[in-house]
């Protein structure tokens, strides 16, 4: 039988939470912050590419549209969990934001930031105090999404919806779930679930084919990090086997687990449920 084809290209290009990390020890995973790349694969390449955050991994991402190894094209989509530094600070080296022939749409669901806000968000970490290129002088196209701006570009092509929800971390911070054909794939990262499992977090991964999940912590760092907005590893592990997912990525490492901590740690989650593993920068998944 042959097996049928995939719906969704995933390729992870940052999985390091809470600060970019280099040293030796810290290169089979990678240390770039978070940054997920999605495409539909059943869909015209030539309308919409998705990118979920923009950490310091959306560098290596923006050059691999410019060396032909993604999709080139002209609407690029990035969508935002919250805007802690972790998950922004990469924006100013995406190279297709400084080719004037781009159009990039921003979006968040936090309903009580207007457009300026949004705005204001990336223009500050790129004021000159800052950074030598200002915000509004990269070149591309850049708008800002209202919730009815998202919609209305998502509805442009049916073929695929992205829903969000709200959970819980400093702030404020969104999962996002995409199915298309009967392929799920949701993104839960910086997600504090509290002492017990969040009960609207496993209806929402329900089913999934991938769920990527915050892992920042063991039990025993969670109990010294309560508040911090992140998650074990059992709490990952407990909310994909309570929602019957069958493909479990954990993401967010913290900067202090180096190679050999996460090769340990996934050998014993995989005892515990054995369809898991520690996301790397760099890998893909075909769902």
């Amino acid at each position: 039988m042959n097996n049928p084809q995939p719906v969704f290209h995933i390729k992870l290009y940052g999985t390091r939470g809470s600060t970019p990390v280099c040293e030796p020890g810290f290169q089979k995973f990678g240390g770039n912050t978070t940054c997920i790349y999605a495409d539909l694969l059943t869909n015209d390449r030539s309308k919409l590419i998705v990118i979920f955050d923009a950490g310091t991994g959306i560098r290596k991402l923006g050059q691999d549209i410019l060396a032909g190894k993604l999709p080139d094209t002209e609407n690029i989509l990035l969508v935002f969990s919250h805007f802690h530094l972790d998950h922004i600070q990469g924006l100013p080296f995406f190279d297709p934001a400084y080719n004037p022939a781009k159009k990039i749409g921003i979006f968040s669901p936090h309903r009580e930031l207007k457009k300026s806000d949004l705005h204001n968000i990336f223009a500050t970490q790129m004021q000159k105090e800052y950074f030598p290129v200002q915000f509004d002088k990269m070149g591309a196209h850049i708008d800002f999404y209202t919730v009815e701006d998202y919609h209305a570009a998502l509805n442009a092509d049916s073929q695929v919806a992205i829903t969000y929800q709200l959970h819980n971390h400093p702030g404020g911070a969104y999962s996002y779930r995409m199915e298309s054909q009967g392929k799920s794939v949701v993104i839960c990262t910086d997600l504090e679930h509290g002492r017990q499992i969040d009960p609207q977090t496993v209806e929402f991964c329900r089913d999934a084919d991938l769920l990527i999940h915050d892992a920042q912590y063991t039990a025993a760092e969670l109990e010294k990090h309560r508040g911090w907005g992140h998650s074990s590893y059992a709490q990952a592990m407990e909310t994909a086997e309570r929602a019957g997912v069958k493909q479990l990525v954990f993401t967010h490492h913290d900067p202090a687990h180096d190679d050999d901590f996460l090769l340990k740690k996934e050998r014993y989650c995989r005892e515990k449920f054995p369809n898991c593993i520690m996301g790397k920068d760099g890998a893909e998944f075909f769902i």
